[in-house]
């Protein structure tokens, strides 16, 4: 109910917020909804607050926050313009519930079943298999033995950097085309593809690969890959994504 998705903690920003509201922190995960809503933007003139968090002081473990997302995490997404205001946690959920409710065009989505279970597949691939293993961030496994665990096991590092290596490999099949004969632009669609939910929950992750402790040699290996990071990084709306505007 809505009096109780907001308290008097909530910051004003966020429960005086009469449309589409974002808590966010420009992560790789923050990323993706940022750059999902600036398309959206670009395509519709879609209007949204953003509430810019911390989540190195917890901010998002306080009883505010966890009212919206009950895990924790960030961003989640506020949808104010329904009765009472629908919060949407999950990024991948985040996604599809912007496509599904502000993308009417399906420029980011799909009409055919077919095409929207490849994005599906592709979105979920990430969510489940990428992300966890390739991590930015203390909580995640690959990053946190290359970055923030007190000593160095270099099991762990070997075992989660081959982990990603793998995943990055599934990504080269798919956009390489070595079993369709068929290179494609983008993860999901007909043909080469068509850039959309399922690029967008994977590519900020994925285009962070040195910082994650991955070798050139090693991306050298997937120039397929690489090609899709560029390709994406050109996109207008996914620079305002990724850029200042979202910086703290």
């Amino acid at each position: 109910m809505a009096h109780k998705l907001y308290t008097d903690e909530t910051p004003a920003s966020v429960k005086d917020a009469k449309g589409l509201h974002l808590i966010t922190q420009s992560t790789p995960n923050g990323q993706k909804v940022q750059i999902m809503l600036e398309e959206l933007a670009d395509l519709y003139g879609t209007t949204w607050d953003t509430t810019k968090i911390n989540i190195s002081t917890n901010e998002q473990k306080k009883d505010w926050f966890l009212r919206i997302d009950p895990n924790g995490r960030i961003p989640v997404l506020v949808d104010n313009t329904k009765s009472p205001p629908f919060a949407v946690m999950e990024t991948s959920a985040e996604l599809l519930y912007l496509e599904k409710e502000y993308d009417k065009n399906n420029a980011f989505g799909f009409k055919d079943d077919l095409e929207r279970s490849e994005a599906l597949q592709w979105l979920f691939f990430w969510h489940g298999s990428g992300a966890p293993y390739q991590g930015m961030f203390p909580e995640r496994q690959m990053n946190h033995f290359n970055r923030a665990a007190p000593e160095k096991l270099p099991y762990a590092i070997t075992r989660f950097t081959n982990e990603t290596l793998r995943v990055f490999g599934v990504l080269e099949i798919r956009l390489s085309g070595k079993y369709t004969g068929e290179p494609r632009d983008y993860l999901a669609g007909s043909g080469k593809g068509k850039f959309s939910v399922a690029d967008i929950g994977t590519w900020p992750w994925v285009r962070r690969w040195e910082m994650s402790g991955i070798k050139k040699e090693d991306m050298d290996a997937l120039p397929h890959v690489l090609k899709w990071i560029d390709r994406i990084a050109e996109r207008p709306a996914v620079q305002r994504g990724i850029g200042e505007k979202y910086a703290q």
